[in-house]
């Protein structure tokens, strides 16, 4: 383990090329590559400029290229003015030119991993980058995995594509993963304050990876292998899923008994010890937790294992959007003897968590879908999302834009579902406004007016 306080030493075990790039990451002259700006990728680079690396980041997206050479963020929780002053530094420099991989001393790949139609891993990205980069691969380079995936992706799918060129990982190339363990729009944490795991392929690449993050994060925990630190990230977004599984399954049995299952949360977390909140929620979103499960799945497969617990957990959390339309149909039923086919319906936040704009797997656009399906006139409004951009499951809500809301507009509305509790929206004007909320956040916890008019989902 190493921290960026701890006194660091060359490596000495290595060859040759490590020692350069060892004291490369000592003087902050090495030139480090990030592929993929993204929600993992922009973070980590300026993490990385934060400690005066240079970094060049590659992007197929040539919009969004011009933007950051532009001083301008693709991402709303990372601020303009922050891209605008690596910028300024010369410290940054954003390309879609995958030849000048050539130039980086360390190459980070933060690219994505989806999973397909039926459920099977989409290593694409992964694999077009390997590619790219064995163009161009040279002696003394490390390269680093950080996208999510199943063990044994460095080692049977990214190392014989670099190794492929001639170069031999652990003496001409080294090759580490890295998971990232980015959660956006979290205030409390950030890429530097968030332990890093580091795996090498073998003890030159592990030591390598580890001085390298070491450099740039306040806590660095190596594991044995690439195979064990993609195990641990698959193990950290299995736990949520099945703990959130567990809460919605809750929510739909406290329901019935005319219990809110938020407060005995509450309640139960102030037990010092042998429990830790999850809360319940229309669905599971983003790239990481709706996804990541049923890569080990599928990789336990091969090895002859049936992940009953795991594929339970994510049926459960599957059906959450119809669960929420179901509560909503009958709230409309029971509250105002309308169905959904002729109702009108706000839907406030499609982004998948609050104060962010990412929209990645966000139940909202599920049951956005299902509601259209059942007839109703859906609008929907989130300050975060401004129109609905295409996307590969939901590609008929492309161009949906958000409306505003008022207490004019809001009342015109038979119900408003509360699908994202950005912090940035008066509830209690909201509910004062409405006819009927159905709540799936718990985001009207502390109004006071109009308690009467909201209903759990």
């Amino acid at each position: 383990m190493r921290t960026r306080s701890a006194k660091r030493k060359d490596i000495s075990t290595a060859k040759s090329p490590g020692r350069v790039l060892s004291a490369k990451f000592e003087n902050r002259s090495a030139l480090v590559g990030i592929v993929g700006m993204g929600y993992v990728g922009l973070p980590l680079m300026l993490a990385s400029t934060a400690e005066k690396f240079r970094v060049l980041g590659f992007d197929i997206d040539a919009k969004r290229v011009k933007e950051l050479n532009g001083g301008k963020s693709p991402l709303k929780h990372v601020a303009n003015a922050r891209i605008a002053a690596v910028r300024k530094a010369k410290l940054f420099e954003a390309t879609g030119d995958f030849n000048r991989l050539f130039e980086a001393d360390v190459v980070i790949i933060c690219v994505p991993t989806p999973i397909g139609r039926h459920r099977e891993p989409d290593l694409s990205y992964v694999v077009k980058t390997a590619e790219d980069i064995a163009r161009s691969l040279r002696p003394g380079q490390l390269v680093v995995l950080e996208s999510t995936t199943y063990p044994g992706t460095t080692t049977e799918i990214v190392r014989p594509i670099l190794e492929s060129t001639g170069l031999k990982s652990g003496r001409d190339f080294f090759l580490a993963f890295s998971p990232e363990r980015e959660d956006p729009g979290n205030a409390q944490f950030s890429t530097s304050t968030i332990p890093k795991i580091v795996g090498g392929d073998s003890a030159n690449a592990r030591d390598l990876a580890t001085a390298f993050y070491a450099a740039i994060v306040d806590r660095v925990v190596t594991v044995s292998s690439t195979e064990t630190a993609e195990a641990v990230k698959i193990t950290e977004n299995v736990f949520r899923a099945v703990n959130i599984a567990l809460v919605n399954e809750l929510k739909i049995i406290f329901s019935k008994m005319n219990i809110n299952v938020f407060e005995v949360i509450e309640a139960a977390k102030t037990k010092p010890f042998g429990y830790m909140p999850f809360y319940p929620g229309p669905g599971l979103g983003g790239h990481c937790i709706p996804i990541d499960p049923f890569y080990l799945t599928w990789k336990a497969r091969e090895h002859g294992i049936n992940t009953r617990f795991i594929e339970l957990a994510g049926e459960i959390n599957s059906d959450m959007p119809r669960y929420v339309v179901d509560r909503l149909a009958g709230v409309l039923d029971r509250s105002k003897g309308v169905g959904l086919s002729h109702a009108k319906i706000l839907v406030v936040g499609i982004a998948y968590k609050k104060n962010v704009d990412d929209m990645r797997e966000s139940p909202a656009l599920v049951i956005i879908e299902l509601l259209n399906a059942r007839g109703a006139a859906v609008d929907y409004h989130d300050p975060y999302v401004p129109i609905i951009p295409k996307t590969r499951e939901h590609a008929e809500l492309a161009g949906m834009r958000s409306v505003s809301i008022g207490s004019k507009s809001v009342a015109r509305y038979d119900a408003v579902l509360i699908v994202t509790d950005h912090s940035n929206i008066d509830w209690q004007s909201l509910v004062r406004a409405a006819s009927i909320v159905v709540d799936t956040r718990n985001a009207t916890a502390k109004i006071t007016d109009g308690k009467h008019k909201v209903f759990l989902a």
